[in-house]
């Protein structure tokens, strides 16, 4: 279709996107399987940022449209059924474009759900040779019959993993769209060879993916080269094997969907991915089903069959490791989380006699129905708790959710942070204006200074719930003393028992926390945002991935003065809280509260059971070249 073709519209529609991570791979696979049903020609243009339209039958086109959550889209139709067309389409906007969040949790018929393993190594370099490939006349006929054989491929994987379907629908999406397959057959028309129009176009469109604004769409790259090198296979003839190795790590360059989802769980020993990032298709699916798996181990020399092993919970992958520590470490590990589950509910008392509260994030109600041990809530998503609202929850609607989180932890104190929205997290029924750089921009209570009506329907949902039960509230991404002098006001009078505190993710606020916490209870430290922002990189690009760490001593230095000087109650909630032994030094760098996803709340209440936090190196941590150097200072 040319482009003169798709700017014209009989009828027009507008839809909001309220999908966590817009109209990405899978959601679009769903509309543009719906566009291809109906005799009409549908564009999509994205009302919020300009781009289009584009012709929403091509999963390529509306993928890389960039349409992020909280955008507004139009949507025109033209031709016998537009009507037709975009009722349907209006249909399948109300139901999230049949986005379904993808399920991490271990499920029953799993692997050991353990973060370390031990193995022969298994490598697989997934780039196809295409040295040996002779192109002939009938090109195109090759092309097609590789295609067809792919597709088939795919539905056999889609049809036989009812958990993942979705992932291969979208596969199925991109390999028969009919853009770049227009694009590859007038490349073999030129006298192109089959394979060489292929993977050109497909590394073409893999690198739209990787330029896109939503970390979790570039990511999306890896599902197109998958693609790619499924038909570049049949083309060329060149196979897979689909054994499992028994007991073998699996080291690749990225993991896809398919490749996780045909590994045996109860007989491979775990995967080594040599890409950083945490929210590729593949590896959602592998941790899905309980396999040992660690990410970003880079270009280590790996050669076949030799032994290899890992520990994520570390960060660390060895080849020709000591192989019975590693084994001990495992056998260590599935007693150790036996037995923390058996004792979660006794105190978190160290053996030098401090008692540290361990508490659990929660993004749902079902996040605190679902935690063992937890001495309340440290970090309430309420972001996440109304994330898929398409309007606003009114003051009744969320003092009834608040009331169910604080029932189900047993009326134990609930932290409640106040909306968090901006960079990664925007709000459907809170549209943002377009930030050239929107981590750096208006995030979190920044928001609600020229907007605050939302911030006061939920400071009267607070105040209302915490009459009746423990309640702290804090304000996110706090920097100055003006901005705690303004939340406080919007507060207003606080019931008995209401406490209120800020998080502390700016290494602004870090260094002068003693002034920003004057008034307050308690302060919370967000080390994933902290962590970005002391170390300048985005966690979510796997090009510098390694250096967002939470355990460089640039950022635990600004968390020891946060300790010693914030002269109230010192809380900790992002990511390094969940990891047992970083959650170890955080405590003996004084933090008196760790906020942990629900599963890992038991592990940490049971090492620090077991620590004399006397004897953790602080010193020596604080002044470590690097994080590697913390963790073998904190190793246990």
């Amino acid at each position: 279709m040319q482009q003169a073709e798709l700017s014209a519209a009989d009828q027009t529609i507008e839809v909001a996107l309220s999908n966590e991570h817009g109209l990405h791979a899978r959601p679009a696979a769903q509309l543009v399987a719906l566009v291809n049903s109906f005799d009409a020609a549908v564009t999509l243009t994205d009302l919020d940022t300009g781009r289009g339209p584009v012709d929403a039958a091509s999963l390529s086109m509306v993928a890389t449209l960039n349409a992020l959550q909280g955008h507004r889209l139009q949507v025109g139709a033209s031709g016998p059924q537009a009507a037709e067309a975009l009722a349907a389409i209006t249909d399948l906007a109300a139901q999230n474009f049949g986005d379904v969040p993808a399920v991490e949790a271990p499920t029953a018929a799993s692997g050991s759900g353990l973060d370390v393993a031990i193995g022969p190594a298994v490598v697989v370099d997934t780039e196809v040779d295409l040295s040996g490939y002779i192109p002939g006349d009938e090109e195109r006929r090759r092309l097609d019959e590789a295609v067809s054989s792919a597709a088939a491929e795919l539905e056999h994987l889609r049809d036989n993993s009812p958990d993942h379907g979705s992932f291969f629908d979208a596969h199925l999406a991109l390999l028969t769209d009919h853009t770049p397959l227009n694009a590859i057959h007038s490349a073999i028309s030129a006298g192109s060879a089959a394979p060489d129009a292929w993977k050109q176009t497909y590394d073409e469109l893999a690198a739209t993916f990787e330029g896109l604004d939503d970390a979790y769409q570039r990511e999306r790259a890896q599902d197109v080269r998958s693609v790619r090198d499924r038909v570049l296979r049949a083309l060329t003839g060149t196979t897979t094997s689909d054994e499992t190795p028994a007991g073998g790590i699996l080291v690749v360059p990225e993991l896809d969907a398919a490749t996780a989802t045909t590994l045996d769980a109860g007989q491979i020993g775990g995967i080594a991915i040599r890409a950083a990032g945490t929210t590729g298709h593949g590896v959602i699916v592998a941790r899905s089903r309980g396999i040992p798996l660690i990410t970003g181990i880079g270009d280590v020399v790996v050669p076949a069959g030799a032994t290899v092993a890992f520990d994520a919970r570390t960060g660390s992958f060895e080849v020709s490791p000591d192989e019975a520590a590693f084994r001990t470490t495992i056998t260590d590990r599935l007693a150790q989380r036996e037995q923390a589950v058996a004792e979660a509910d006794q105190p978190a008392t160290t053996l030098d006699g401090r008692t540290v509260e361990v508490l659990v994030n929660v993004g749902s109600v079902q996040d605190a129905v679902d935690a063992r041990g937890a001495d309340g809530s440290g970090l309430v998503r309420t972001e996440v708790l109304f994330g898929d609202r398409r309007t606003a929850p009114t003051v009744a609607e969320q003092v009834e959710q608040f009331r169910a989180v604080a029932a189900a932890l047993g009326g134990k104190p609930i932290t409640i942070r106040t909306w968090d929205i901006g960079g990664d997290k925007p709000l459907p029924f809170l549209p943002q204006d377009r930030e050239a750089n929107p981590f750096l921009g208006e995030r979190g209570i920044r928001v609600f200074r020229r907007r605050p009506e939302l911030l006061r329907d939920q400071l009267q949902a607070i105040r209302q719930v915490a009459e009746e039960t423990p309640v702290h509230v804090m304000f996110p991404m706090v920097t100055t003393a003006d901005e705690v002098a303004w939340a406080l006001d919007e507060l207003g009078p606080r019931p008995d028992g209401l406490e209120v505190g800020i998080m502390v993710e700016v290494p602004a606020a870090a260094l002068r926390i003693e002034i920003l916490a004057a008034g307050l209870d308690f302060v919370s430290i967000g080390t994933n945002d902290l962590t970005q922002y002391t170390t300048a990189a985005d966690r979510t690009n796997s090009a510098v991935a390694s250096l967002a760490d939470g355990l460089d001593p640039a950022v635990l230095q600004l968390i020891d003065h946060v300790v010693r000087n914030a002269g109230v109650r010192v809380a900790v909630c992002g990511d390094l809280a969940s990891d047992p032994q970083s959650a170890v030094l955080l405590a003996a760098l004084g933090v008196q509260e760790l906020s942990a996803v629900g599963p890992q709340v038991p592990v940490v209440k049971a090492l620090l059971r077991q620590t004399d936090l006397t004897q953790v190196p602080t010193a020596a941590v604080l002044a470590a070249r690097d994080a590697a150097e913390v963790r073998q200072l904190v190793r246990r």
